[in-house]
Formats: C-alpha cells, structure tokens, sequence
C-alpha cells in the first residue's frame, strides 16, 4: 500500500468520525446543554441534532421526567426539645435545563440541603406529638418553601414525602407505656359500663317482674271480689 493511499485511509477515517461527532441523538425527555468555546449555545432536544466538532460540546444532560429523591436522615429538634429522625422521599421535576446548569454548581444537592433546612424549620414550629400527628402539614411546608426557591433553578417540586419520623429510643418506650395505659383505662371503662348496663338490666327486670306480679294478684283479688258478690 503506497503513501497516498495510507493517506487517504487516514483522512476518509477523520472523516466518518468527524460525521459522527457532528450528529447527537438525544433520547426522548431528555435535554442536552451545548456550550459554543466554554459559553451556552443552544439546547438539544429529543431526536437528531447537530453540532460542530471540536468547537462545540455537550456540557450537561438533563432527565425531563419526573424524578424521585432519597432525602437523607437528619436530625431535628421540635418546639419542646424533642430530637426527631427525619428522612423522606422528594418527587421533582427540571422544567428549565438552562437554568438548572447555570443556576447552581450542583442542583440537587442543592434542592437536597434545602430539603433538609426546610425540614429542620418546620418541625421546630411544632411540639413532638404535633409532628407524628401531622405529617401531612410539615409536607406541605416544605413543598411551599421549595416551590419559590427551586424555580430559579429551573426545578418545580411537585410533592414530598416523610417516610420515617423516629424519636429517640427512650420517647418510643413512654409513648409505649402510655399507649398502654391508655389501653388498659379504656378496657376498664368498657367493662364498668358493661357491668353498670347488666346491673340496670337486672334492676327493671326486676321491677317490671314485681308490677306483672301485683297487676296478677290484684286481678285476682278483683275476680274473688266479684265471685263473692255474685254468690
């Protein structure tokens, strides 16, 4: 094989693969960030797009869907000092993929810190019994605080979840005892008025036992009467 055709090979070679370079495929709801020289230039979306080699390149790739989020464990203190495990789940959506490159260095990391923040606030407005009973109000706080705050990062919180409130080992053993208690008074309370409503059951049999018996006796007393008085 001569010079020439080694050359040749070589530049058909450069070739094909610069064609190749030139086309992206981007997935369906998926969209791509294009930086021109380190700067934004355009966003891919689904199908085939084209770009320019070497000049241009794909900086971040973004999923358009709905995403669930682990929200990690944190501590928390409520309004009567009670420390409280939190961790939920964080159901997110990128509606902006600009703003989510550019708007912060990392984005879910920081819609994750301002999950846990939010939290920590929220639970610090309500006594301990409030928080185990109301875990749909401390959901809500925090999607209404990450509504405003995530928009700038082209992020629309759509819903969270708390999947474990956990207080500490010696709380869960008194709300124990007192669940039992509480147990035991209503048991008790059952059976008194058990035994009350068998006592007043008892009592007007009694009673309409001792009417029947005299209305008999006097009917009789009215029948000797009458017998009498015919004789």
């Amino acid at each position: 094989m001569s010079i020439s055709s080694i050359i040749g090979l070589l530049i058909l070679v450069w070739a094909g693969y610069t064609i190749i370079r030139t086309i992206r495929i981007v997935p369906q709801q998926q969209a791509w960030i294009v930086e021109r020289l380190g700067r934004f230039h355009a966003i891919l979306t689904s199908g085939m797009n084209f770009v320019v080699p070497v000049i241009d390149r794909v900086a971040y790739k973004f999923d358009m869907r709905e995403i669930p989020m682990d929200v990690p464990e944190q501590i928390c203190i409520t309004k009567d000092n009670t420390r409280l495990s939190v961790d939920g789940v964080l159901y997110y959506q990128i509606t902006n993929a600009q703003n989510a490159a550019y708007g912060t260095n990392n984005v879910i990391a920081a819609v994750v810190q301002l999950v846990q923040t939010t939290m920590r606030a929220e639970v610090g407005k309500l006594a301990l019994d409030e928080c185990l009973s109301q875990r749909e109000t401390l959901n809500r706080g925090v999607v209404d605080v990450l509504t405003d705050a995530a928009a700038g990062w082209g992020v629309k919180v759509l819903r969270y979840e708390i999947r474990n409130l956990t207080p500490p080992d010696e709380i869960q053993k008194a709300m124990e005892l007192q669940l039992t208690a509480e147990r035991q008074k209503r048991a008790a309370i059952a059976k008194s008025e058990g035994e009350r409503q068998q006592a007043i059951n008892l009592s007007e049999g009694q009673k309409q036992s001792q009417i029947n018996n005299a209305d008999g006796e006097r009917q009789a007393a009215i029948l000797r009467a009458e017998g009498q008085a015919q004789a």
